[in-house]
C-alpha cells in the first residue's frame, strides 16, 4: 500500500500569507494537492497541520514532514509515501508510476518522491547528524533515482508564481 503525503507545514515566507489555503483553479492548494494524492495513493494524510505534526520537531523543513510520514506509514501498514508540498498545485496522474521503483524524487523538486517506509530509521539518523539537511543529501544517502517527469508540476512560492499557473491552467 502506498501513502500521500502532503507537506505543508512551512512558514510560506515568500507567499505573504497561508499559501495552503490559496486558490488555484477554484481550491486551494492543500485541496489540490489532496486530490492529486488521492487518485494515486491508499491513503493520504497532510503533515505539519492537521493529521500529523513534522518529526523530530516543527521547523525542520521538509525533511521533517517527510519522516512524520514515513514513521506513519511504517506504523500503519503502508510500504511507500508518495510526497508533494502543498504548493506543487497538485501533481499528474502519472507520477506514482513515473517514480516508480522507490525510492526516487523528481529533480527540480525533490520534495515530490516517493520512498519507502522502510527510510525512517535512516531519516531520524541524518536529522539527528551534523550533516547539512537537505533532500537532495538525504535522497543521496538511501539511494534514491533523480527523475525527470513527462510534466512538471507547478512551483508556488511566490504570489507571481501563483498567477503563472493560474494563467497556464486558463490556457488548458
Amino acid at each position: 500500500m502506498i501513502l500521500g503525503a502532503v507537506l505543508a507545514g512551512g512558514q510560506s515566507s515568500r507567499f505573504g500569507s497561508d499559501k495552503a489555503l490559496a486558490a488555484l483553479g477554484g481550491r486551494t492548494l492543500l485541496a489540490r494537492a489532496v486530490a492529486s494524492l488521492e487518485a494515486q495513493c491508499d491513503g493520504v494524510i497532510v503533515v505539519g497541520r492537521g493529521d500529523i505534526s513534522d518529526r523530530p520537531r516543527s521547523g525542520m523543513g521538509p525533511l521533517g514532514g517527510i519522516a512524520a510520514a514515513l514513521h506513519h506509514a511504517a506504523s500503519h501498514g503502508y510500504s511507500e509515501v508518495l510526497t508533494c508540498g502543498v504548493d506543487c498545485g497538485g501533481l499528474g496522474s502519472g507520477t506514482r508510476t513515473e517514480l516508480a521503483p522507490a525510492p526516487a524524487y523528481v529533480a527540480d523538486q525533490p520534495v515530490i518522491g516517493l520512498w519507502p517506509a522502510s527510510a525512517a530509521p535512516a531519516l531520524d539518523a541524518f536529522l539527528a547528524s551534523d550533516a547539512k539537511h537537505s533532500m537532495r543529501a538525504f535522497a543521496e544517502m538511501i539511494g534514491a533515482r533523480r527523475v525527470n517527469l513527462s510534466a512538471s508540476p507547478a512551483n508556488i512560492n511566490t504570489r507571481e508564481d501563483l498567477a503563472l499557473a493560474q494563467e497556464h491552467l486558463d490556457g488548458q
